[in-house]
């Protein structure tokens, strides 16, 4: 099994990496871009075969390690295979 974690800012947090990109892209004459959050993507290969408990072991490495939680959201998918 394959867990994808999808990590992003909450609303309302300062995202500086996202305005420096929005910034580079107006630079390279990409127009139209309003604004940019910038987050990051986690895969994940799994042992479990369970996916009730796979989706809860992820959840528990999120909470614990890979997201944090006071800024971040997070979004999981298991996926077969």
């Amino acid at each position: 099994m394959k867990a994808k974690i999808h990590i992003t800012l909450k609303n309302g947090v300062l995202d500086p990496q996202g305005k420096a990109v929005q910034t580079a892209l107006a630079g390279l004459g990409f127009t139209g871009v309003n604004d940019v959050r910038q987050g990051k993507f986690i895969e994940l290969e799994l042992t479990e075969t369970d996916r009730a408990k796979a989706e809860a072991q992820v959840d528990d490495m999120c909470k614990k390690l890979l997201a944090n939680t006071v800024i971040e959201n997070y979004a999981i998918e298991i996926v077969e295979g």
